[in-house]
């Protein structure tokens, strides 16, 4: 049942120059369109479309609406074709062989866009809500862009849609609001930026009736009320046109014009018009031969009949978005009635009615070309169609993309939800596109119930399901572009990410270890690791241990926030304290200079001697004497270029205080989980203060250095014993 109210005067069949051209290209196998009808009928004809329709009858009204609009046999064969998929368990492989495989692939791609957006319907429609059918429509608008690069495959999908609804009307079948709404959302601005009129209006026109039924029945009631006497004045005004027209030796054809329910709607809400002030109930169109008859005919009817300028618009001159062209004029007869009157040529008629349908027959005639129509046609006719494809996505999301994106498709999760790729993108791409996490843990991949190996470039319309990890991580072969697993930048950039942040925990998780070994030697456990890090000027504790283990913050200057200053002494004691520090100075490390009194030393770090170590002494510029053990290398090697530096130096004796000295203790072992900890656990026994640990491990082998404190070298060969019981060491020496 047709959603527009009765014409003032029947519409005549639009002359199609398009089918004459198919015509006189008749297809390379002239009983193509039987052949698929006897195919398909068997398998459909005891089949419902989703539940309501009968298949066979569905596909015969397609392939009569795409008839309408000048779709040659392999397109309306097509419609057959389609749903028999179906039934066919080798689809590509029956179809190809029995069609070719040109229409084998059309007739494909057709049943896999009508598949996914079944199935993203269905799990939008359990989503439920307006957000639902926001996501369903923006998903079908997606999938009709993807599968865009062959028109037909819209085409089919256009007269499929506006079958549904006309079988709908015809039943009374109660409409889903949002197949309804996603008509009129998607599909019907989509045959109106391609220029299809016919099926535009139409489209727009059952939506509404199915989404606003009511004011559909008081619009069409308004209509139907002097219906009769509308048409009778019709009649009159459209002869009366076309004899004067003739009188003034004007080729011209005039006929009444449709009007459209959900046209008249949109002008009453868009400038808040009475029923009574839209112009468009009355209309009429004229057909002529040529532009400048269009002016003509203008000049003339402006002339005749008293012109409303506001409402006169010159799409001639400047067509509409989607190649639309005519002349509007809106004039009041005698009696003050307006009339809208439209002029375009037989050209812009057609494409009016058509659109690029009209031209897409080109794309059949293949390389050829035909009719001495050159096969470059086909190629610019399809550059105006993505022109067209282009505005309308920009129309539907408000974006400036320089270009259409044909770069990209579209699959679907189990749940039927929409994920948009870039093409050749797999199944890892896929896996981080739905969520970051479910990424990293991917380890496998179905695509359509079918085990696929990781780098299986996607295609339009699978069902893909990722096998993921309980935890763990991406692998670094997926950075590696010859193995072709990630192809999205953006999917590439979590995966570096996440081994950047693995670095980072490394890297603080060493830092922690050195500052809570630097706590522990100056008896400051208890200091909170926070509290410490906003101290010494970081935003946290971890901030703290990553500058800490990348080396870029020393652990002096923590040393120095974790010692309080010596306040300075006041009046006399200043004297005494100066004295005290002198003294002080001159017994440093427990070592006296022979016959000198208050000579500083240094005991020298290189070889780190300790009593009863035999000592020498070296004296330096500026700091006193350096204290070496007696054959410490680099002692031997100064006073052979510098002999008269050389100084003795004792012990001092045991009443003289009980003095702690630093030493290195080298440690070899098998490296193993636990050995620091094991080894530090018997210095801790042995009540040894460890003031410094380098740790390194080469092949198995780890090779550590303690600095520990000790009283004396005694007791040093007691705590290298122990250590050589820890399992694994093998060898402990004093450096």
């Amino acid at each position: 049942m047709p959603a527009t109210a009765s014409h003032p005067t029947p519409t005549a069949a639009p002359n199609l120059p398009v089918m004459s051209l198919v015509n006189q290209v008749a297809d390379e196998d002239e009983g193509l369109l039987e052949r698929a009808r006897a195919l398909a009928q068997p398998l459909l004809v005891g089949e419902t479309f989703d539940g309501a329709e009968n298949n066979w009858q569905h596909a015969q009204a397609m392939a009569h609406i795409l008839s309408g609009l000048g779709g040659s046999a392999t397109l309306q064969a097509a419609c057959y074709l389609v749903y028999a998929c179906d039934h066919l368990s080798q689809p590509a492989d029956v179809l190809g062989k029995a069609f070719g495989k040109g229409l084998a692939s059309l007739a494909i791609e057709t049943h896999k866009l009508l598949h996914v957006q079944r199935q993203a319907r269905r799990g939008m429609r359990a989503a439920g809500g307006d957000t639902g059918a926001v996501m369903a429509s923006e998903n079908v608008r997606k999938m009709l862009l993807a599968f865009s690069r062959d028109l037909r495959v819209v085409l089919l999908r256009l007269a499929s849609r506006l079958q549904t609804l006309r079988h709908m009307a015809a039943t009374k079948r109660p409409v889903p609001p949002d197949l309804a709404q996603e008509t009129l959302q998607v599909f019907a601005p989509l045959a109106n930026r391609l220029g299809i009129g016919q099926l535009k209006w139409e489209l727009e026109d059952l939506s509404f009736r199915f989404l606003e039924p009511t004011t559909y029945r008081e619009v069409a009631a308004m209509l139907d009320e002097k219906r009769v006497e509308r048409e009778s004045f019709m009649r009159e005004w459209v002869q009366r046109l076309q004899t004067e027209l003739q009188a003034q030796h004007m080729a011209a054809q005039v006929q009444g014009r449709p009007k459209h329910i959900y046209s008249i709607v949109k002008k009453m809400r868009g400038k808040s018009l009475p029923f009574d002030q839209v112009f468009d109930i009355r209309a009429v169109r004229v057909v002529v031969d040529s532009v400048p008859d269009c002016y003509a005919v203008l000049s003339w009817v402006h002339s005749r009949f008293t012109p409303l300028v506001d409402e006169f618009d010159d799409y001639i001159a400047r067509p509409k978005s989607n190649g639309y062209q005519s002349l509007h004029t809106v004039v009041r007869d005698a009696q003050g009635r307006a009339i809208e009157i439209q002029i375009r040529t037989q050209a812009m008629h057609e494409h009016a009615e058509l659109g690029v349908a009209a031209h897409w027959a080109y794309k059949e005639a293949g390389s050829r070309g035909y009719a001495g129509v050159a096969a470059s046609k086909a190629a610019s006719d399809k550059i105006a169609l993505m022109r067209q494809l282009l505005a309308w996505e920009r129309e539907m999301t408000g974006a400036q993309a320089p270009a259409l994106q044909h770069d990209r498709i579209y699959v679907l999760t189990p749940e039927a939800s929409v994920v948009e790729l870039p093409v050749g993108g797999t199944g890892v791409d896929f896996a981080y596109s739905v969520h970051t996490n479910l990424g990293h843990r991917c380890r496998g991949v179905r695509v359509d119930g079918q085990m696929v190996p990781l780098s299986t470039p996607l295609q339009n319309g699978q069902t893909v399901e990722v096998i993921a990890a309980k935890e763990g991580g991406p692998s670094r072969d997926w950075l590696n572009p010859e193995l072709g697993l990630l192809v999205s930048a953006r999917a590439r950039a979590k995966v570096r990410a996440w081994f950047n942040a693995q670095v980072a925990q490394e890297t603080i998780a060493r830092g922690r270890e050195a500052v809570e070994k630097l706590l522990q030697r100056e008896g400051k456990t208890a200091t909170r690791h926070e509290e410490l890090a906003g101290q010494l000027g970081f935003v946290g504790a971890d901030a703290l241990f990553e500058a800490v283990g990348k080396d870029e913050f020393s652990l002096r200057q923590i040393e120095t926030r974790l010692r309080p200053s010596e306040p300075a002494p006041a009046g006399d004691d200043w004297l005494r304290h100066k004295l005290n520090r002198k003294r002080a100075s001159a017994r440093t490390g427990g070592v006296l200079v022979v016959g000198i009194e208050a000579l500083m030393t240094e005991l020298a770090r290189c070889c780190r001697p300790a009593p009863p170590d035999p000592i020498c002494g070296f004296v330096t510029r500026g700091k006193g004497v350096s204290v070496h053990r007696a054959h410490c290398p680099n002692f031997v090697q100064m006073l052979l270029r510098q002999p008269g530096r050389a100084i003795e130096v004792q012990w001092q004796g045991p009443g003289q205080g009980a003095a702690v000295y630093p030493v290195d203790v080298q440690v070899q072992a098998q490296d193993r989980q636990a050995l620091l900890r094991d080894i530090s656990e018997v210095l801790a026994r042995e009540k040894i203060n460890v003031i410094g640990v380098q740790t390194q491990s080469v092949k198995g082998t780890a090779w550590m250095t303690f600095t520990v404190e000790v009283t004396d070298s005694v007791r040093l060969d007691k705590v290298l014993a122990a250590v050589r019981s820890v399992l694994g060491v093998e060898s402990v020496r004093r450096r």
